[in-house]
């Protein structure tokens, strides 16, 4: 008998922004991207994504809604911190990208503690990642100038938060929540491939 389960995901994440102005706003800006786990997170409270440390039932620390047919409950997401250093009229932007599973907001009915409910979960958690890597390509591949940072890197943060959240949608809409095994299965090979190749 197959039972029915849903997952939720963090679709707005915390952004922390501090510019300083150029004084040649057409000059261009040198950019340094880089993972990280220092952030004003929570630190009991949060995991940060470790390609060699799958989720853990034990992590899902919030309480179970008791009604309706939810099994568990993902929260995940990324973010970035952003700062500017300028010297010369040239400026060097750093971002600091983390991507993130908040624990007492994920939660999983005590019954339902199943290694193939916990794979689906794993894979939103996944898919937090994906767009991680991509926000993290996109600022790499950027054009920044003074002028222009402070619209265009919201901008592509924004348009990898909805390449996350169409990705989640498209998930449990094609495996109907993890219920079509067939189709869990070839969305589980292809977030093999995707993580395998994200972290090349």
């Amino acid at each position: 008998m197959m039972f029915c389960f849903f997952t939720f995901y963090m679709r707005i994440t915390f952004v922390l922004f501090f510019l300083i102005s150029l004084t040649a706003a057409q000059a261009q800006v040198s950019t340094n991207v880089y993972f990280t786990q220092k952030t004003n997170l929570p630190a009991n409270q949060t995991i940060y994504y470790n390609t060699s440390v799958p989720l853990k039932w034990v992590d899902f620390e919030g309480v179970p809604n008791s009604g309706g047919i939810v099994a568990a409950i993902t929260m995940s997401g990324f973010g970035y911190q952003a700062s500017m250093k300028s010297s010369g009229g040239e400026g060097e932007l750093n971002v600091a990208v983390y991507c993130y599973f908040n624990k007492p907001k994920s939660w999983v009915k005590p019954d339902k503690k199943t290694s193939y409910i916990l794979n689906h979960e794993q894979h939103h958690f996944d898919v937090s990642f994906i767009a991680s890597k991509i926000f993290v390509e996109r600022i790499k591949a950027a054009k920044f100038t003074a002028q222009n940072i402070n619209t265009l890197l919201p901008k592509i943060y924004k348009d990898c938060c909805d390449i996350m959240n169409k990705m989640q949608d498209d998930y449990d809409g094609q495996t109907k929540n993890g219920q079509l095994a067939g189709m869990q299965e070839k969305w589980d090979e292809l977030f093999a491939k995707q993580i395998k190749e994200a972290t090349k």
